[in-house]
């Protein structure tokens, strides 16, 4: 194990940074997950103006999702996700990032 590897571990099992989910993936097979959840306002320039949208996006680390897809499901509390677009890793390949949508 890397010391990345050792850190990112570590981030992922703080209480006041990640959270537990649920990944359902295209099968329909759940796995327990730990998510770290970041919702932050998105300016989009649309012709002369600007639209502001929220957006939720969430690391995952990717020990404990190996492939996810657009479509496969995250589950956080009562709230259902479907991740929006293609997932992307870090540069340390630890780390996925998801875009998200309400389902």
């Amino acid at each position: 194990m890397s010391a990345f590897s050792a850190a990112a571990d570590r981030l992922f099992l703080d209480p006041n940074l990640a959270t537990d989910a649920w990944y359902r993936d295209g099968a329909g097979g759940f796995t327990q997950i730990r998510v770290i959840l970041r919702r932050p306002d998105e300016v989009t320039g649309f012709g002369a103006g600007r639209v502001m949208s929220d957006t939720v996006l969430a690391d995952l680390r990717a020990s404990e999702a190996v492939d996810p897809v657009a479509g496969d499901q995250i589950l956080i509390g009562d709230e259902t996700f479907l991740i929006n677009a293609e997932p992307k890793r870090d540069r340390a390949r630890l780390v996925w990032r998801l875009e998200l949508v309400p389902a």
